[in-house]
Protein backbone atom coordinates (compact mmCIF):
# COMPACT_ATOMS: atom_id res chain seq x y z
CA UNK A 1 0.00 0.00 0.00
CA UNK A 2 1.34 3.42 -0.90
CA UNK A 3 -0.49 6.16 0.97
CA UNK A 4 2.20 8.74 0.10
CA UNK A 5 0.45 9.04 -3.24
CA UNK A 6 -2.57 10.53 -1.46
CA UNK A 7 -0.81 13.91 -1.59
CA UNK A 8 -1.33 14.24 -5.35
CA UNK A 9 -4.15 16.19 -6.97
CA UNK A 10 -5.34 15.83 -10.56
CA UNK A 11 -5.77 19.28 -12.07
CA UNK A 12 -6.06 18.54 -15.78
CA UNK A 13 -7.35 15.92 -18.24
CA UNK A 14 -6.59 15.56 -21.94
CA UNK A 15 -8.27 13.14 -24.34
CA UNK A 16 -7.30 12.11 -27.85
CA UNK A 17 -10.13 9.65 -28.49
CA UNK A 18 -12.72 9.32 -31.28
CA UNK A 19 -15.97 11.10 -30.51
CA UNK A 20 -14.92 12.05 -27.00
CA UNK A 21 -14.35 15.56 -25.68
CA UNK A 22 -14.69 15.52 -21.89
CA UNK A 23 -14.05 13.04 -19.08
CA UNK A 24 -17.81 12.73 -18.53
CA UNK A 25 -18.19 11.53 -22.14
CA UNK A 26 -16.31 8.35 -21.16
CA UNK A 27 -19.31 7.20 -19.13
CA UNK A 28 -21.79 7.13 -21.99
CA UNK A 29 -21.02 4.07 -24.09
CA UNK A 30 -19.69 3.69 -27.61
CA UNK A 31 -18.24 6.99 -28.85
CA UNK A 32 -18.12 6.45 -32.62
CA UNK A 33 -16.52 9.10 -34.80
CA UNK A 34 -13.46 9.17 -37.00
CA UNK A 35 -9.97 8.32 -35.71
CA UNK A 36 -8.18 11.25 -34.08
CA UNK A 37 -6.01 13.34 -36.40
CA UNK A 38 -3.16 14.62 -34.17
CA UNK A 39 -1.92 17.06 -36.83
CA UNK A 40 -5.31 18.77 -36.84
CA UNK A 41 -5.14 19.04 -33.05
CA UNK A 42 -1.59 20.30 -32.49
CA UNK A 43 -0.32 21.16 -35.97
CA UNK A 44 1.76 18.99 -38.33
CA UNK A 45 5.16 20.47 -37.47
CA UNK A 46 7.37 17.88 -35.82
CA UNK A 47 5.00 14.95 -36.44
CA UNK A 48 6.34 13.75 -39.80
CA UNK A 49 8.62 11.06 -38.38
CA UNK A 50 6.70 10.37 -35.17
CA UNK A 51 4.86 7.08 -34.75
CA UNK A 52 1.10 7.23 -34.21
CA UNK A 53 1.31 6.50 -30.49
CA UNK A 54 3.63 9.47 -29.95
CA UNK A 55 1.39 11.73 -32.04
CA UNK A 56 -1.71 10.76 -30.06
CA UNK A 57 0.14 11.17 -26.77
CA UNK A 58 1.30 14.66 -27.73
CA UNK A 59 -2.28 15.72 -28.49
CA UNK A 60 -3.61 14.39 -25.18
CA UNK A 61 -0.68 15.83 -23.21
CA UNK A 62 -1.20 19.30 -24.69
CA UNK A 63 -4.86 19.22 -23.71
CA UNK A 64 -4.07 18.11 -20.14
CA UNK A 65 -1.45 20.86 -19.78
CA UNK A 66 -3.95 23.39 -21.13
CA UNK A 67 -6.79 22.11 -18.94
CA UNK A 68 -4.56 22.61 -15.89
CA UNK A 69 -3.51 26.08 -17.06
CA UNK A 70 0.16 25.24 -17.68
CA UNK A 71 0.07 26.20 -21.39
CA UNK A 72 -2.27 28.20 -23.59
CA UNK A 73 -5.30 26.30 -24.87
CA UNK A 74 -4.15 26.71 -28.48
CA UNK A 75 -0.45 25.94 -27.86
CA UNK A 76 1.03 23.51 -30.37
CA UNK A 77 4.30 23.27 -28.46
CA UNK A 78 6.00 25.18 -25.64
CA UNK A 79 9.37 26.46 -24.54
CA UNK A 80 10.29 27.73 -21.08
CA UNK A 81 8.58 31.03 -21.80
CA UNK A 82 5.41 29.28 -22.91
CA UNK A 83 4.89 27.50 -19.60
CA UNK A 84 3.17 29.12 -16.64
CA UNK A 85 5.29 27.02 -14.25
CA UNK A 86 8.96 26.00 -13.99
CA UNK A 87 9.47 23.25 -16.59
CA UNK A 88 12.33 21.73 -14.59
CA UNK A 89 9.78 20.73 -11.95
CA UNK A 90 7.39 19.05 -14.42
CA UNK A 91 7.88 15.33 -15.06
CA UNK A 92 6.42 12.92 -17.60
CA UNK A 93 5.31 9.32 -17.02
CA UNK A 94 3.94 7.47 -20.04
CA UNK A 95 2.45 3.99 -20.35
CA UNK A 96 2.16 1.94 -23.53
CA UNK A 97 2.71 -1.77 -24.07
CA UNK A 98 2.27 -1.77 -27.86
CA UNK A 99 2.76 1.88 -28.80
CA UNK A 100 5.80 1.85 -31.06
CA UNK A 101 5.74 -1.80 -32.14
CA UNK A 102 4.88 -0.80 -35.70
CA UNK A 103 8.15 1.14 -35.92
CA UNK A 104 10.15 -1.66 -34.29
CA UNK A 105 8.69 -4.33 -36.58
CA UNK A 106 9.07 -2.21 -39.72
CA UNK A 107 12.69 -1.44 -38.85
CA UNK A 108 13.51 -5.05 -38.05
CA UNK A 109 11.86 -6.21 -41.27
CA UNK A 110 13.80 -3.72 -43.41
CA UNK A 111 17.09 -4.68 -41.79
CA UNK A 112 16.38 -8.38 -42.31
CA UNK A 113 15.45 -7.86 -45.95
CA UNK A 114 17.87 -5.15 -47.08
CA UNK A 115 20.42 -4.46 -44.36
CA UNK A 116 21.02 -1.42 -42.18
CA UNK A 117 21.87 0.94 -45.07
CA UNK A 118 18.19 1.43 -45.91
CA UNK A 119 17.20 2.64 -42.43
CA UNK A 120 16.58 6.35 -42.10
CA UNK A 121 18.33 7.91 -39.09
CA UNK A 122 15.18 9.99 -38.58
CA UNK A 123 13.22 6.83 -37.77
CA UNK A 124 15.63 5.12 -35.41
CA UNK A 125 14.72 7.16 -32.29
CA UNK A 126 11.15 5.89 -32.69
CA UNK A 127 12.38 2.34 -32.10
CA UNK A 128 13.09 3.21 -28.45
CA UNK A 129 10.25 2.29 -26.10
CA UNK A 130 10.80 5.61 -24.28
CA UNK A 131 9.99 7.66 -27.38
CA UNK A 132 6.48 8.58 -26.18
CA UNK A 133 7.64 10.09 -22.88
CA UNK A 134 10.64 11.83 -24.41
CA UNK A 135 8.56 13.30 -27.26
CA UNK A 136 6.19 14.93 -24.76
CA UNK A 137 9.05 16.35 -22.72
CA UNK A 138 10.81 17.77 -25.76
CA UNK A 139 7.74 19.34 -27.33
CA UNK A 140 6.56 21.06 -24.14
CA UNK A 141 9.93 21.80 -22.45
CA UNK A 142 9.24 19.53 -19.47
CA UNK A 143 12.62 18.87 -17.87
CA UNK A 144 11.68 16.90 -14.77
CA UNK A 145 11.97 13.09 -14.40
CA UNK A 146 10.97 11.17 -17.52
CA UNK A 147 9.72 7.59 -17.32
CA UNK A 148 8.13 5.07 -19.69
CA UNK A 149 6.24 2.03 -18.39
CA UNK A 150 5.60 -1.05 -20.54
CA UNK A 151 4.76 -3.61 -17.87
CA UNK A 152 1.60 -5.35 -18.95
CA UNK A 153 -2.03 -5.01 -17.88
CA UNK A 154 -1.40 -2.87 -14.79
CA UNK A 155 0.89 -0.47 -16.64
CA UNK A 156 -1.52 2.48 -16.94
CA UNK A 157 -2.52 2.52 -13.29
CA UNK A 158 1.10 1.97 -12.28
CA UNK A 159 1.98 5.08 -14.31
CA UNK A 160 -0.52 7.16 -12.31
CA UNK A 161 1.03 5.78 -9.13
CA UNK A 162 4.56 6.63 -10.26
CA UNK A 163 3.48 10.16 -11.12
CA UNK A 164 1.93 10.58 -7.70
CA UNK A 165 5.00 9.04 -6.04
CA UNK A 166 7.31 11.52 -7.79
CA UNK A 167 5.21 14.34 -6.36
CA UNK A 168 5.06 12.76 -2.91
CA UNK A 169 8.84 12.38 -2.90
CA UNK A 170 9.34 16.04 -3.79
CA UNK A 171 10.89 15.27 -7.19
CA UNK A 172 8.24 17.22 -9.13
CA UNK A 173 5.58 19.83 -8.61
CA UNK A 174 3.58 18.55 -11.60
CA UNK A 175 3.64 15.35 -13.64
CA UNK A 176 2.01 14.62 -17.00
CA UNK A 177 0.79 11.00 -16.99
CA UNK A 178 -0.17 9.59 -20.39
CA UNK A 179 -1.63 6.24 -21.40
CA UNK A 180 -1.58 5.52 -25.13
CA UNK A 181 -1.99 2.66 -27.58
CA UNK A 182 -2.42 2.73 -31.35
CA UNK A 183 -4.72 0.45 -33.29
CA UNK A 184 -2.34 -0.62 -36.03
CA UNK A 185 -2.13 -3.75 -38.18
CA UNK A 186 1.08 -4.69 -36.38
CA UNK A 187 -0.64 -4.51 -32.99
CA UNK A 188 -3.54 -6.54 -34.36
CA UNK A 189 -1.19 -9.24 -35.65
CA UNK A 190 0.77 -9.48 -32.42
CA UNK A 191 -2.28 -9.51 -30.12
CA UNK A 192 -4.65 -11.54 -32.27
CA UNK A 193 -7.29 -8.79 -31.89
CA UNK A 194 -8.74 -7.20 -35.04
CA UNK A 195 -7.85 -3.54 -35.56
CA UNK A 196 -11.48 -2.60 -34.94
CA UNK A 197 -11.24 -4.13 -31.47
CA UNK A 198 -8.11 -2.22 -30.44
CA UNK A 199 -7.91 1.04 -28.54
CA UNK A 200 -6.56 3.82 -30.75
CA UNK A 201 -6.05 6.92 -28.67
CA UNK A 202 -4.40 8.59 -25.70
CA UNK A 203 -5.46 9.90 -22.31
CA UNK A 204 -3.42 12.32 -20.20
CA UNK A 205 -3.72 13.48 -16.60
CA UNK A 206 -1.92 16.40 -14.97
CA UNK A 207 -0.96 15.41 -11.43
CA UNK A 208 0.07 18.20 -9.09
CA UNK A 209 1.43 18.87 -5.63
CA UNK A 210 -1.37 20.46 -3.53
CA UNK A 211 0.86 23.34 -2.39
CA UNK A 212 1.86 24.11 -5.99
CA UNK A 213 -1.77 23.97 -7.11
CA UNK A 214 -2.83 26.29 -4.29
CA UNK A 215 -0.03 28.75 -5.04
CA UNK A 216 -1.21 29.26 -8.61
CA UNK A 217 -4.93 29.07 -7.82
CA UNK A 218 -5.49 25.82 -9.72
CA UNK A 219 -8.74 23.95 -9.21
CA UNK A 220 -8.52 20.21 -8.60
CA UNK A 221 -10.62 17.61 -10.38
CA UNK A 222 -9.75 14.72 -8.06
CA UNK A 223 -7.40 13.59 -5.33
CA UNK A 224 -5.41 10.34 -5.43
CA UNK A 225 -6.45 8.42 -2.36
CA UNK A 226 -4.15 5.39 -2.25
CA UNK A 227 -2.74 2.58 -4.39
CA UNK A 228 -1.91 -1.10 -4.02
CA UNK A 229 -0.42 -3.78 -6.26
CA UNK A 230 -0.78 -7.42 -5.24
CA UNK A 231 -1.09 -10.93 -6.65
CA UNK A 232 -4.56 -11.38 -5.13
CA UNK A 233 -7.44 -9.14 -6.21
CA UNK A 234 -9.30 -9.26 -2.91
CA UNK A 235 -6.17 -8.32 -0.92
CA UNK A 236 -5.42 -5.50 -3.34
CA UNK A 237 -8.92 -4.04 -3.13
CA UNK A 238 -9.02 -4.49 0.64
CA UNK A 239 -5.86 -2.46 1.07
CA UNK A 240 -7.11 0.61 -0.80
CA UNK A 241 -10.64 0.53 0.64
CA UNK A 242 -9.80 -0.27 4.29
CA UNK A 243 -10.94 2.44 6.68
CA UNK A 244 -12.78 4.34 3.96
CA UNK A 245 -16.45 4.54 2.96
CA UNK A 246 -17.42 2.09 0.24
CA UNK A 247 -16.65 3.54 -3.22
CA UNK A 248 -19.59 4.81 -5.21
CA UNK A 249 -18.42 3.16 -8.42
CA UNK A 250 -15.87 0.55 -9.45
CA UNK A 251 -14.06 0.88 -12.79
CA UNK A 252 -13.10 -2.68 -13.71
CA UNK A 253 -13.22 -4.92 -16.75
CA UNK A 254 -14.16 -7.98 -14.69
CA UNK A 255 -17.80 -9.09 -14.58
CA UNK A 256 -19.34 -9.79 -11.15
CA UNK A 257 -18.61 -13.22 -9.72
CA UNK A 258 -17.15 -15.01 -6.70
CA UNK A 259 -13.57 -14.51 -7.93
CA UNK A 260 -13.92 -10.83 -8.78
CA UNK A 261 -16.32 -9.33 -6.24
CA UNK A 262 -13.53 -8.76 -3.66
CA UNK A 263 -16.04 -7.92 -0.94
CA UNK A 264 -17.74 -5.14 -2.96
CA UNK A 265 -20.71 -7.08 -4.33
CA UNK A 266 -23.08 -4.09 -4.14
CA UNK A 267 -20.78 -1.55 -5.82
CA UNK A 268 -21.87 -0.49 -9.32
CA UNK A 269 -19.29 -1.40 -11.99
CA UNK A 270 -18.27 0.43 -15.11
CA UNK A 271 -16.24 -1.14 -17.95
CA UNK A 272 -14.69 0.77 -20.85
CA UNK A 273 -13.22 -1.88 -23.15
CA UNK A 274 -16.48 -2.56 -24.97
CA UNK A 275 -16.66 1.09 -26.02
CA UNK A 276 -13.01 1.91 -26.62
CA UNK A 277 -11.37 -1.43 -27.46
CA UNK A 278 -8.59 -3.44 -25.86
CA UNK A 279 -6.54 -0.64 -24.31
CA UNK A 280 -3.60 -2.51 -22.73
CA UNK A 281 -1.16 0.01 -21.24
CA UNK A 282 -3.63 2.89 -21.61
CA UNK A 283 -6.43 1.24 -19.62
CA UNK A 284 -5.59 2.48 -16.11
CA UNK A 285 -5.22 6.10 -17.25
CA UNK A 286 -8.43 5.83 -19.27
CA UNK A 287 -10.26 4.49 -16.21
CA UNK A 288 -8.94 7.30 -14.02
CA UNK A 289 -10.15 9.88 -16.53
CA UNK A 290 -13.58 8.24 -16.54
CA UNK A 291 -13.54 8.24 -12.74
CA UNK A 292 -12.93 12.00 -12.83
CA UNK A 293 -15.99 12.37 -15.05
CA UNK A 294 -17.97 10.37 -12.53
CA UNK A 295 -16.65 12.33 -9.53
CA UNK A 296 -18.18 15.47 -11.01
CA UNK A 297 -21.55 14.06 -9.91
CA UNK A 298 -20.45 14.43 -6.28
CA UNK A 299 -21.31 10.82 -5.46
CA UNK A 300 -18.25 9.85 -3.41
CA UNK A 301 -15.02 8.09 -4.29
CA UNK A 302 -14.22 5.87 -7.28
CA UNK A 303 -12.28 2.58 -7.24
CA UNK A 304 -10.12 1.63 -10.23
CA UNK A 305 -8.60 -1.82 -10.74
CA UNK A 306 -6.52 -3.25 -13.58
CA UNK A 307 -4.77 -6.53 -14.20
CA UNK A 308 -5.48 -10.19 -13.65
CA UNK A 309 -4.87 -12.05 -10.43
CA UNK A 310 -4.30 -15.25 -12.41
CA UNK A 311 -1.14 -13.56 -13.74
CA UNK A 312 0.02 -12.35 -10.29
CA UNK A 313 -0.60 -8.71 -11.13
CA UNK A 314 -3.54 -6.63 -9.91
CA UNK A 315 -3.36 -2.91 -9.21
CA UNK A 316 -5.98 -0.80 -7.45
CA UNK A 317 -6.37 2.91 -6.79
CA UNK A 318 -8.92 5.13 -5.09
CA UNK A 319 -9.75 8.53 -6.54
CA UNK A 320 -11.53 10.91 -4.17
CA UNK A 321 -13.40 14.17 -4.68
CA UNK A 322 -11.11 17.20 -4.45
CA UNK A 323 -12.51 18.28 -1.07
CA UNK A 324 -14.20 21.51 -2.00
CA UNK A 325 -12.31 22.15 -5.22
CA UNK A 326 -13.92 21.94 -8.69
CA UNK A 327 -16.23 18.95 -8.88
Amino acid sequence: MTDATAAALITGVGLALPGTTTAADLLHGAPGGEPVDPAARIGPKGLRYADRASQLALAAARDALADAGLVAADAQRADAAGLTVDGTAVGVVASSNLGNLDTVCDTAGQIAAQGTAVISPMMLPNASSNVVASAIAQRFALRGPNLMLCNGPTSGLDAVQWGAALIGAGRCAQVVVVGVESGTEVAATLTGTPVAGLFDGAVALLLEDPAAAAARGAQALARVGGYAREADRADCVRQVTAGRPAPGVWFTEDPPGPRTDAGLEGTPRHALTAAYGQSSGALGVLQCAAAIGWLASGAGSALVTTGDDTADAVAAMILRPPEGDRS
